[in-house]
């Protein structure tokens, strides 16, 4: 399954298969890492021999570090109706979570914006503890999360934390993201591979349309998704037109985002420098 990917690599064993991303230097969800994922989550929707997916990192630093910012710093003529259908990013992250299989996200180091949102669409996350961290981080530089974040966290942590996460930008550690329902639960990080490994062998001895027909099942407990996904894209489109919002993004760019020390270090504390020059200038 992995010979036309570049960023990530696939590997099958009893039923499981392990996608591991691999994309230096901080797995940047840019459009190489899209469209290999798009290309696996294609052909495991056609897997039925397959019961499990675990998702992990080969770099325990970096989950997904966050989209690739310069991908929504192009010029927007005018802000589009409403539309009917998802947006790329929604689409992407929707299939992850209607996959048939169970799918697991393990989490050693960061993940923030479309790295958030991905693990927020698999079925499970498993967080070390005192290594992990999550967040969302768009707000600070003007848009909103747009693949599928602002739907998601309320309905796993509940409206006002939901907004203390999306508003506050901030990190938020496994324990916290443990304790608020963002993961299911947080693993020492010598333990957090065999934790895993054996709850993925256990489900993976069940009998595969049990599994996708228990996803399917659990997913009619909850209100429609879709609605909330199209006003989603519509708030981002009228996000991505503000002018701020684009001088905010090169800002980020312009202090060391999307590379590694940067990414580690200092990620989150920039982001309360954005608001310097021409967004100063309008609070005056």
């Amino acid at each position: 399954m992995s010979e036309d990917l570049t960023t990530l690599h696939v590997a099958e064993r009893g039923g499981i298969a392990t996608v591991t991303l691999d994309h230096p230097p901080v797995n940047l969800f840019d459009p190489a890492m899209i469209g290999d994922c798009r290309r696996v989550f294609d052909r495991l929707a056609q897997r039925r021999d397959l019961r499990v997916v675990v998702f992990r990192s080969a770099d325990p630093d970096f989950f997904i570090s966050h989209a690739d910012l310069t991908m929504f710093l192009g010029p927007v003529d005018e802000v589009p109706p409403k539309g009917a259908r998802l947006n790329p990013l929604q689409a992407l992250f929707e299939d992850l979570r209607t996959l048939p299989q169970a799918t697991i996200g393990v989490l050693e180091g960061r993940a923030c914006g479309a790295g958030t949102e991905f693990l927020t669409s698999c079925d499970m996350v498993f967080a070390a503890r005192e290594r992990a961290v999550l967040g969302q981080f768009e707000v600070a530089v003007g848009v909103l999360p747009g693949a599928t974040g602002s739907q998601r966290l309320p309905r796993l942590l509940g409206r006002s934390r939901a907004l203390e996460m999306i508003l506050g930008c901030g990190e938020v550690d496994a324990d916290l993201a443990e304790r608020y329902g963002l993961v299911n639960r947080a693993v020492a990080a010598d333990r957090l591979d065999e934790f895993v490994d054996r709850l993925a062998t256990r489900i993976a001895t069940f009998p595969a349309p049990a599994i996708t027909l228990a996803k399917v099942a659990v997913d009619a407990a909850g209100p429609p998704l879709q609605p909330g996904l199209f006003e989603e894209a519509h708030q981002l489109n009228h996000a991505l037109a503000d002018d701020e919002a684009r001088r905010r993004m090169r800002a980020l760019l312009a202090l060391g985002a999307q590379q590694r020390a940067f990414e580690r270090s200092h990620f989150t504390d920039a982001l309360e420098q954005l608001g310097s020059g021409a967004s100063r200038e309008e609070g005056r």
